[in-house]
């Protein structure tokens, strides 16, 4: 046989590959084996992980332990991925199946603000001591962590040393926006990022019976490494309010105390001292707790404090963690059962509160442990006082706290909102939160209820890319409108209940019409010519009475009017037929 230059290449090449396949393959590094080790206790806790350190490490977890899966959940602006870490000790990462058996949820929600890093080296560490043993063990047989190791990505890929000016540790860290600027925490119920958007999926997703926010504060110095903010009790309400006052909230104290680690309620105060009191943290749905009360979730947001060493606040952080864990674990079966029953009520529920205020008249005395602050001569602006601290002057006393709201508005809600197809970007929202929801398969009249915008006000800057409104006031009115095949019907009896409530009513803090859904209703898009429309208007006058009567009276009431030509003729137009029926009328229609 004859071979030629191309054989000769060939076939060592072809040997050499079989020979390569023929050998046995290296077994993978075993868990034990492993270095398991975080940048945090390799650095001696001043040092927290990159974006790309963290999430190498989670997958080494998810290699390592059977026990442990690491799932994409949908973009974010940043481009990469928002990720899902589970600890299932069954080693089922069915949700559905998970849900069946009773196993219980817990959401933890990492660096929603990178500089804040403490919730993502303390998830890092206790995610990795349960896959190997070292804690909750019994505990982990009925609880399925859930850990977003870093929810904003974009802001955890700005990194640097000096984004918290006030904050100790740790060396280098992440930038509070988003990689579009958003601060990701003021955008839960708006959704202007892919972050948001894909957080609702995860957490629909996970339906979790508690989920907690991890940060650091800002404001006040006092003694406590780590301050707690609970969902508002008023608003999570019935038998869930009760089990997160008179048991949660003190089991996480206690079980605080007992790991070397005081707590408070979030000390809400900023540029003066807590010593007359303060209020509880209103949780808005724009917050992360806000939002998931909606759906009938216990939420938290941990505070570690700024001024404590970087070690202390991760451990702190990480103690909390693993005491929301065993306390799920102890009353799971409890809290499955409190979810249920909430649900089921809400979906009976006919009045809503959709905004709270502060009630000044109740509060309750904590022992607060603080330092004590004085007003002394400040070195950038001689003459002039600035807020100081001592450190070396600890008290202890008794502090008001402010932790009741009161209905500000509260709405009885129609049988269903109808919502126009044209309102695409609102319907997404409501698919988005799994909101049941159903079309007209024909044009139909049907008789609802009108809001009109009778008033607003607007913030003159904006926040979170907005200029959201607030006091509205509405003028309700039955009309009859034919609505077309394909405009959107959503029922008001299902478990989402609070959330369709809460953004569909204008009065809501958080509502769709005040994050300028609707602003393109609040400008009229016709309008006249003084000089023709002054015939017209004499006209309309002679022919309709009561629009006549209506006139003379204004006149004969307002000054101002009186001695005005535009504002007599812009009232004739607005409530002649010329006058465009979707001004100020607010798309979202009432069946009652």
């Amino acid at each position: 046989m004859k071979f030629n230059w191309l054989d000769r290449l060939v076939f060592p090449l072809l040997a050499m590959i079989i020979l390569v396949q023929c050998q046995p393959s290296e077994s993978p590094q075993s868990a034990s084996e492993t270095d398991w080790e975080t940048v945090f206790e390799k650095s001696k806790g001043l040092e927290t992980v990159t974006y790309q350190q963290g999430i190498e490490y989670y997958k080494k977890l998810d290699e390592a332990f059977a026990e442990i899966k690491m799932l994409e959940m949908g973009e974010t602006d940043s481009g990469e991925p928002l990720h899902l870490v589970l600890f299932s000790k069954d080693k089922s990462f069915d949700i559905g199946e998970l849900k069946k058996a009773k196993k219980a949820f817990l959401l933890i929600n990492n660096a929603i603000h990178p500089g804040e890093t403490d919730g993502v080296d303390a998830s890092m560490m206790l995610l990795r001591d349960v896959a190997q043993g070292k804690v909750l063990g019994e505990e982990m047989g009925n609880v399925v962590l859930a850990i977003i190791p870093f929810y904003n990505i974009g802001g955890a890929l700005n990194r640097g040393n000096f984004s918290r000016a006030n904050q100790i540790g740790p060396k280098e860290h992440g930038f509070r926006g988003n990689a579009r600027n958003y601060d990701l925490n003021r955008d839960f119920i708006k959704n202007d990022t892919k972050n948001a958007r894909s957080f609702a999926q995860l957490f629909h997703y996970v339906d979790p019976d508690f989920m907690i926010d991890t940060h650091v504060s800002n404001g006040a110095d006092y003694q406590y490494t780590l301050t707690l903010i609970s969902t508002q009790k008023e608003k999570l309400g019935g038998v869930l309010k009760d089990y997160q006052e008179e048991k949660l909230v003190p089991y996480l104290f206690d079980y605080m105390e007992e790991n070397s680690s005081t707590i408070t309620p979030y000390v809400n105060v900023h540029g003066g001292t807590p010593d007359n009191g303060f209020t509880q943290f209103p949780d808005w749905p724009r917050y992360s707790s806000g939002y998931v009360t909606l759906f009938n979730t216990i939420g938290f947001m941990s505070e570690t404090h700024m001024l404590k060493p970087y070690p202390q606040r991760v451990e702190a952080t990480y103690q909390l963690l693993k005491g929301l864990a065993t306390v799920l674990a102890r009353d799971r079966k409890e809290v499955i059962a409190l979810r249920a029953a909430t649900k089921e009520a809400v979906a009976k529920q006919k009045v809503f509160p959709v905004s709270w205020e502060n009630d000044t008249s109740a509060f309750r005395m904590l022992q607060f442990k603080g330092y004590e602050g004085s007003m002394i001569e400040s070195k950038i602006a001689p003459g002039q006082k600035r807020l100081f601290y001592d450190r070396s002057k600890p008290f202890t006393k008794e502090v008001k706290y402010f932790d009741t709201y009161k209905t500000a508005v509260e709405v009885t809600a129609p049988q269903a909102y109808i919502i126009p197809q044209g309102w695409h970007n609102v319907i997404g929202q409501l698919e988005l939160n799994e909101v049941e929801m159903y079309q007209l398969e024909s044009d139909s009249a049907i008789e609802v209820e009108s809001y009109f915008i009778d008033e607003y006000k607007s913030y003159p800057r904006p926040y979170e890319g907005h200029f959201m409104h607030y006091n509205v006031k509405l003028r309700p009115e039955k009309q009859t409108i034919t609505f077309r095949k394909g405009d959107y019907v959503v029922p008001v009896n299902q478990v989402n209940n609070r959330y369709i409530v809460e953004t569909l009513e204008p009065e809501g803090v958080d509502s769709f019409f005040n994050w300028n859904y609707f602003d393109t209703i609040l400008q009229q898009k016709e309008g006249y010519s003084s000089y023709v429309f002054e015939d017209i208007a004499f006209e309309l006058l002679k022919t309709n009475k009561k629009m006549a009567e209506e006139f003379e009276k204004k006149k004969s009431e307002d000054s101002e009017f009186a001695a005005s030509r535009r504002a007599q003729l812009n009232f004739i137009y607005q409530h002649s037929p010329f006058y465009e029926k979707e001004h100020m009328r607010y798309p979202v229609f009432r069946l009652l």
